[in-house]
């Protein structure tokens, strides 16, 4: 049976100009595990309200960091397909969960090559309603829709596999190295907490307390907070940071109804207000760079820092093609050829 990888990241807009990015916004924000409302209420909310007005707002933020080659996102993704297509034998497509490159299309690349098994590649280390489990899901009806015959299986989280953990705690190391800092903020994107409670298949575990996510619990399968605040537990524990000299904050949140604190840009603020002159901020919840790591934090969030006295501001990459994160994939991906099983 041929066997097949399919890399699935976010997405992009096609151009940083408003009509594309209104469409984009569009289909992002309609999923119902982003905005997780009644169809009637996320209509209203997004068509009648959010399209109106922020479009013109995110064209003008994405501008500022497109490249010349296109959406950073879509290129980075490109070029880790590319070298880890170089390290395996087996086909190995990229799809975005939104935007033009689709599942879909993915699937079909794959096919036409004769593939009979895929390997779904969510490229998120933790998992989450509005980012993994949107990917299985869409990727299950697209199979049954157009692709019954094929079979398929998809890595889970990766969030505390001591590898991973071991090319992340490299990548930041390698770029503190000689940089002054005083602190390093880990910054998740962040997600309404109700995504928490309902992601809980106890149905009781996740209050969002100080004592859950530390609490050993079958719920810490699907908890996406459990899993950040385990990356830095492990990161910290593996880079022998000192306690209070690093810290855990959640960026990105839309709307009124409470998200996972604390906010990455008050918590940014609140360091600069406590004399914090040098500081530098990662972002394990992305494995590539896109609008909010290089506009949100490297540009938002190094304002605000100024804005408060600080002096350093250090933003790390994600891991995006290095070489590292490169043979990690790769490995794995020539495991479950070879064995069928996940090692993930």
């Amino acid at each position: 049976m041929k066997k097949g990888i399919l890399l699935v990241n976010l997405g992009s807009p096609d151009s940083p100009e408003p009509r594309d990015v209104k469409k984009y916004l569009g289909e992002f924000l309609m999923d119902e595990r982003v905005i997780d409302i009644p169809y009637v209420a996320r209509a209203l909310l997004v068509r009648g309200i959010i399209l109106k007005t922020r479009p013109k707002a995110s064209a003008a933020a994405y501008k500022k960091i497109w490249w010349e080659e296109g959406s950073p996102l879509i290129v980075i993704s490109e070029r880790l397909q590319s070298k880890i297509q170089k390290q395996v034998d087996v086909p190995v497509a990229l799809a975005m969960r939104y935007g033009s490159m689709s599942i879909e299309r993915g699937l079909q690349e794959l096919v036409d090559k004769g593939v009979e098994k895929v390997l779904i590649f969510p490229l998120y280390p933790q998992f989450a309603m509005a980012t993994t489990e949107t990917i299985l899901v869409l990727a299950e009806k697209v199979k049954q829709t157009h692709f019954p015959n094929l079979k398929m299986e998809s890595v889970p989280a990766f969030y505390n596999k001591p590898d991973y953990i071991s090319v992340l705690s490299n990548s930041i190391k390698t770029h503190l190295k000689n940089k002054p800092y005083e602190h390093l903020l880990f910054s998740y994107h962040g997600v309404p907490e109700r995504h928490i409670r309902k992601s809980d298949i106890t149905k009781s575990h996740c209050k969002i307390d100080n004592k859950c996510c530390v609490t050993a619990s079958e719920a810490h399968k699907y908890c996406y907070r459990h899993q950040c605040l385990e990356v830095t537990r492990l990161v910290a524990e593996a880079l022998q940071l000192k306690e209070g000299t690093y810290s855990t904050s959640f960026q990105s949140r839309l709307g009124f109804d409470p998200w996972l604190q604390p906010y990455t840009d008050r918590t940014i603020e609140r360091l600069g207000k406590q004399g914090v002159k040098n500081m530098a901020i990662v972002t394990p919840a992305f494995v590539s760079d896109c609008l909010e790591t290089l506009e949100e934090i490297a540009m938002e969030g190094q304002e605000i820092f100024h804005e408060m006295g600080g002096s350093t501001f250090t933003t790390i990459p994600c891991l995006n093609d290095d070489q590292e994160f490169v043979d990690l994939l790769s490995n794995w991906i020539n495991d479950w050829v070879s064995t069928e099983t996940l090692a993930v």
